[in-house]
């Protein structure tokens, strides 16, 4: 265990029953709440969170799916009532601006909830650190924990082709004074690792090559012991194409969040 001390993250029911509102609500999502690899991820959000003194909050039990996997997978039903039963709760909290860690949440609640009437601020948690680092209200130290080392940035499908965010996590990347390196699929070419479309949740279809290998032997061509992932669903699958090829020692799958908080000596 960490000997940094313990953060109470604030609940937005708390804040409601003390007349008080927050900058931002931090959308957690499913994977930064379940998944044991991503609540590392949450954790380092958090604390970035912290160290700049933002005001946030998080629905808690309050927040539940936003129904993306539900409306890929071909279930309008199902994601009409979990997104109904969300904006009654962000509505009912005057909720104005919201970020998030997973671009699948990200693109839901941006694109697909005003139209259920969720009319939101909505950002991924790149643009946000972005904004910070350009402020100057995070500073990587200079980066010296990564100087010099070699890094490639996966796009995720509903960050970069859905929303055409490339830039924001790069220039990211870029304050850590790494060598960042890129795939030979990148930015709006792109190759998704295989989760997206509710992909995530089934066997893959029979084939010479799953898709998250194809992509992970990109990733490990460009000689990069660090691959950067902005999305749970991507993390998961380029981690698992790590261990396929044995090499999870020499390479690791990080997080943006997690690279700028090790950068800060912010990681619980």
């Amino acid at each position: 265990m960490s000997d940094k001390k313990q953060i109470t993250v604030p609940v937005m029911a708390d804040l409601m029953a003390r007349g008080e509102e927050p900058e931002i609500l931090f959308w957690v999502g499913c994977a930064g709440a379940f998944d044991d690899r991503y609540k590392n991820v949450t954790r380092a959000f958090v604390r970035i969170l912290e160290h700049v003194g933002v005001k946030y909050a998080v629905l808690g039990l309050e927040e539940s799916c936003t129904g993306d996997p539900a409306k890929r997978a071909g279930n309008e039903f199902l994601f009409q009532m979990q997104a109904m039963t969300n904006i009654e709760v962000l509505n009912g909290y005057n909720i104005k601006k919201i970020v998030t860690a997973c671009p699948h949440c990200f693109n839901t609640l941006k694109n697909e909830y005003p139209g259920l009437g969720g009319n939101y601020e909505v950002i991924h948690h790149s643009t946000f650190l972005q904004q910070l680092i350009n402020d100057g209200k995070v500073r990587v130290a200079g980066g010296e924990a990564f100087k010099g080392k070699r890094i490639t940035f996966h796009d995720s499908c509903y960050l970069g082709r859905a929303n055409g965010i490339y830039e924001a996590p790069r220039e990211v990347l870029a304050a850590l004074d790494a060598d960042l390196v890129e795939m030979k699929r990148s930015r709006a070419n792109g190759l998704c690792c295989g989760a997206g479309g509710a992909q995530m949740w089934k066997e893959p279809e029979p084939g010479k090559k799953d898709i998250n290998i194809e992509r992970t032997e990109e990733a490990l061509a460009t000689g990069a012991s660090v691959i950067a992932v902005g999305c749970p669903f991507c993390m998961t699958m380029l981690s698992d194409g790590v261990k396929n090829k044995n090499q999870e020692e020499q390479v690791k799958v990080f997080d943006i969040a997690e690279l700028i908080a090790s950068a800060e000596n912010l990681n619980a």
